[in-house]
C-alpha cells in the first residue's frame, strides 16, 4: 500500500467512525469501560496513559474515571512545539488546567515536574485510525507515538510498558501493511473485543 492509498484508508476510517452517533459514542466508550476495567492488565497497572477522544475517537473518560478513583496515576500526552515535535506524558492533578495544542485538542498545561518517561508508564492507551487482527496500527500519521515508544525495537523481551490501541469495531480492517517505523501494539480493545498479541 503506497502513501496515497493509506492516505485514502485513513480518510474513509475516520468518516466511518465520525459517522457514529453521539448514542452510539456513548455505548461505546462503556462497553470499552466494561471490557477493559476488570482485565488484569488494567488492574495491575499503576501508572497509565490515557488519550482525550478527538474527530470521534472512541472514548475512554469513563475508564479514565474509574482509575483515578481506584487511585492509579493517570497521564495525557502532552504535544511540544516545533521543531522538537516530540510526545511527553504528564500526570493528571485534580485542578487541571488546560490548554489547546496546536491540533486543537484539550491537554494539560505543560509542567515537566508532571511528565513521566514513557519508560515508566505501564499501559499506554492509545487511539488510532485503524487496525488489525495482527495488532498493527493505522495513525493519524504524525508518527508521535511511533518516536515516542521507539526505544521498544532496541529492547527486545523488556516488559514495559505495555501498549494497547483503542478503536470502534467498525475501524477494524483485514491487513494493515506495516513500515520499518511502526511500533507493534501488545493488543487491541474495541467496544467489541480483546485481541491480546504479546
Amino acid at each position: 500500500m503506497n502513501g496515497a492509498e493509506r492516505s485514502a484508508l485513513r480518510r474513509q476510517l475516520r468518516s466511518a467512525r465520525r459517522a457514529l452517533t453521539p448514542q452510539q459514542q456513548h455505548q461505546a466508550s462503556q462497553r470499552l469501560l466494561r471490557q477493559l476495567a476488570q482485565h488484569p492488565l488494567f488492574r495491575r497497572s499503576r501508572h497509565i496513559a490515557f488519550y482525550l477522544a478527538n474527530d470521534g475517537e472512541i472514548d475512554p473518560a469513563a475508564l479514565l474515571r474509574h482509575a483515578q478513583r481506584l487511585g492509579k496515576h493517570c497521564y495525557l500526552p502532552v504535544i511540544t512545539g516545533w521543531p522538537a515535535n516530540r510526545m511527553h506524558f504528564q500526570r493528571l492533578l485534580p485542578n487541571q488546567r488546560w490548554v489547546r495544542n496546536r491540533f486543537g485538542i484539550r491537554e494539560p498545561l505543560l509542567n515537566r515536574g508532571l511528565q513521566a518517561r514513557p519508560w515508566r508508564l505501564q499501559l499506554v492507551l492509545m487511539p488510532l485510525v485503524g487496525f488489525d487482527r495482527a495488532g498493527n496500527r493505522l495513525g493519524m500519521g504524525g508518527g508521535f507515538y511511533d518516536r515516542t515508544f521507539a526505544f521498544r525495537q532496541r529492547r527486545q523481551g523488556w516488559a514495559g510498558p505495555q501498549l494497547l490501541g483503542l478503536a470502534h469495531e467498525c475501524q477494524r480492517v483485514e491487513q494493515l501493511p506495516t513500515a520499518a517505523w511502526d511500533i507493534p501494539l501488545d493488543g487491541i480493545v474495541s467496544d467489541q473485543q480483546v485481541i491480546l498479541l504479546r
